[in-house]
């Protein structure tokens, strides 16, 4: 038997029916019992474990084995036992989520558990990360372009464009394909989110291959990104490359598409401000005021949003706002809600 976390087991007798309260099972009868850590409006929620892509770089194949989904029925329980403690949204992770379900015999299977996730009572908002553009497909998009409360956000592992680099790299694509892919995206959705990372200085990136990346990004208009130098993995084909840069190359390189990738996002944000946003608030401070994030912006990686006033706000609540500034990644807005001691 191998346990897999958040995989429910075989059951040899039922969970503890005298549970005490805020505690549940994680995944079904004798699992571990699960009690949240905090009082967040946000968690995370497994829908997989393992990877079977053998991307040259990355070792999670070796140490965590094959992509296996969770059962829908493990995910939605959880997802309405969360719902119960309060939490608003929800944000389904794995190594690779556009996989989910092939290994059950339907690989459409993500297209069909999101709106019953977005239909559990409680919950506001459905966020999926990490999602493969080789195995994007329409009808994935549409789901997450026009279903209610699952927000428009698209967290895409590009990693390169240059064609020769992600060949290396063992994977597919390149400039003209992801952009086309974020032309389909925006124009389900001109307001969706997209983020993504990406490996400079991998064995053999030439010069030229270096400014393909950079052309890329400058067209994509991208919400965040992620930049990295790449560095040698135990495991990995990658350690078995000739032609590795020089650390200087590297290191030169990673710094240059750093200081891109902030301005970009910068311009990026920007470009939002007028814009109406959808607001998750998060905290209510003394000091930092009141900050949530918009539909665009994933916990702690993508920015957050500040308001100008806080008046009637509280964490959990869904705030319809106007983007005033940017300031940086980070957004300043006005509610548009009128709160609740003002109405009356």
């Amino acid at each position: 038997a191998v346990a897999l976390p958040g995989h429910a087991q075989e059951a040899q007798e039922s969970a503890p029916e005298d549970l005490p309260e805020g505690v549940a099972p994680a995944s079904g009868p004798r699992a571990p019992l699960r009690r949240r850590l905090d009082t967040s409006p946000v968690a995370s929620v497994k829908l997989a474990s393992g990877c079977d892509r053998r991307c040259s770089f990355c070792a999670i194949p070796s140490f965590r084995g094959s992509f296996i989904s969770r059962r829908p029925s493990d995910v939605l329980g959880e997802t309405r036992w969360l719902a119960e403690q309060g939490v608003k949204e929800v944000m389904l992770v794995s190594e690779n989520n556009t996989s989910y379900g092939k290994d059950l015999g339907d690989i459409r299977l993500l297209e069909t558990l999101l709106p019953e996730l977005a239909a559990v009572e409680g919950i506001e908002r459905v966020r999926v990360s990490y999602l493969q553009p080789a195995e994007m497909r329409p009808g994935l998009i549409d789901v997450l372009t026009s279903t209610d409360k699952v927000v428009p956000y698209f967290d895409l592992s590009f990693q390169h464009s240059a064609p020769g680099v992600l060949r290396a790299m063992r994977r597919f694509g390149d400039t003209e394909r992801f952009l086309e892919l974020l032309e389909t995206i925006r124009a389900k959705a001109p307001l969706a989110g997209v983020r993504s990372n990406f490996i400079v200085g991998f064995p053999g990136e030439t010069e030229a291959d270096f400014q393909e990346l950079e052309r890329f990004l400058t067209a994509a208009r991208l919400d965040a990104i992620g930049v990295f130098g790449y560095s040698d993995e135990e495991g990995t084909e990658a350690v078995t490359y000739e032609n590795k840069l020089d650390a200087e190359v590297i290191a030169e390189r990673l710094d240059h598409l750093s200081r891109l990738a902030e301005e970009l996002t910068a311009q990026r944000a920007e470009e939002r401000v007028g814009d109406t946003v959808r607001v998750l608030v998060e905290s209510v401070d003394g000091e930092d005021g009141v900050i949530g994030r918009a539909e665009h912006q994933a916990p702690e990686t993508d920015g957050q949003v500040r308001f100008t006033e806080g008046a009637g706000l509280t964490p959990g609540r869904i705030v319809e706002a106007k983007v005033v500034a940017a300031e940086g990644v980070d957004l300043v807005v006005t509610s548009l809600d009128v709160p609740e001691e003002a109405a009356r």
